[in-house]
């Protein structure tokens, strides 16, 4: 089911259980926005929940981490999905409106580094990643890696990156380039599955996004953050144990401490059978979790 027809079939749910003679609601609605990373697993839940609660509809929309928080400090959504912490402005302004935010860490994510299935290069270091990507940076050409890339006969390393209010640009940024800037000319993306695309059908393109996103059409080399002396490649597993050097927290945010069917539906979120589903869509669970061989 697509993201538009599964938030069609709520509305439509929603607008029948207005109709009632009675004048009430037959179900709750949650509103459920931000971050692309994590829009296909929260939709997965929100399927999900369905058949948990029926009365309950779990209404999903991405557009981005900042999109999501935005969404919550002018209080149209009850949850916030987030690859990224939430701003100290972000927090100051919903507590200058009378709330106080919380915070609930619901997996964890291996930010994998995506590179077209031509190019030879198997690892790579963070401070290789920052030549490339961040404002003065010397890395513009495969061949001061030591690489020709089959297919990119300009040598030239296309940077794929991801729009400035998406959580993994701002994670990418404090990680990787130590929050320094961007350098400008990269390819900017509204959606991780849209870097993953671009780099399988470019030779010279590098990128990153969430592990989740992975295909067989690129691979992903191991990272190193120590100088190159240990490689780590991306997995659920390296992300739970912590080894993979660029993983991160995934979250949802609340204006307050939630209640009622959003703080039963995060609670779901919390229990062994959801985090089976995180588990399955390629994330790394909050803790531990005992999933069928399926999964």
């Amino acid at each position: 089911m697509t993201r538009n027809l599964f938030t069609l079939l709520v509305a439509i749910a929603f607008l029948a259980g207005c109709g009632r003679p009675d004048g009430e609601s037959s179900r709750s609605v949650i509103q459920n926005k931000g971050s692309d990373t994590l829009v296909n697993v929260v939709q997965a839940w929100a399927e999900e929940y369905q058949m948990v609660k029926p009365d309950v509809a779990v209404a999903v929309t991405g557009g981005g981490s900042g999109t999501g928080i935005a969404s919550l400090m002018n209080g149209t959504v009850d949850i916030a999905n987030a690859s990224r912490s939430i701003k100290d402005s972000e927090r100051e302004n919903l507590v200058a409106n009378g709330n106080n935010p919380v915070e609930f860490v619901v997996g964890f994510d291996a930010l994998a580094v995506f590179l077209h299935n031509d190019n030879p290069i198997q690892e790579i270091s963070v401070e290789q990643l920052k030549a490339i990507y961040a404002d003065g940076g010397e890395l513009e050409r495969w061949s001061q890696l030591g690489v020709t890339v089959p297919g990119c006969s300009s040598d030239e390393i296309i940077r794929i990156s991801r729009q400035n209010n998406s959580g993994t640009y701002a994670y990418f940024r404090e990680a990787v380039l130590d929050d320094e800037d961007f350098k400008l000319g990269s390819r900017d993306m509204h959606g991780s599955k849209d870097v993953v695309d671009l780099v399988a059908n470019t030779a010279c393109a590098i990128g990153y996004s969430g592990l989740a996103y992975a295909s067989d059409e690129v691979h992903m080399p191991a990272v190193s953050s120590d100088g190159g002396e240990t490689f780590v490649t991306p997995s659920v597993d390296t992300a739970i144990d912590g080894s993979y050097p660029i993983a991160r927290p995934l979250l949802m945010y609340t204006a307050n401490q939630p209640e009622g069917a959003v703080a039963e539906y995060l609670d779901w979120i919390m229990s062994n059978e959801a985090q089976c589903i995180i588990k399955e869509k390629g994330y790394a669970p909050a803790g531990p979790v005992e999933c069928e061989a399926s999964m």
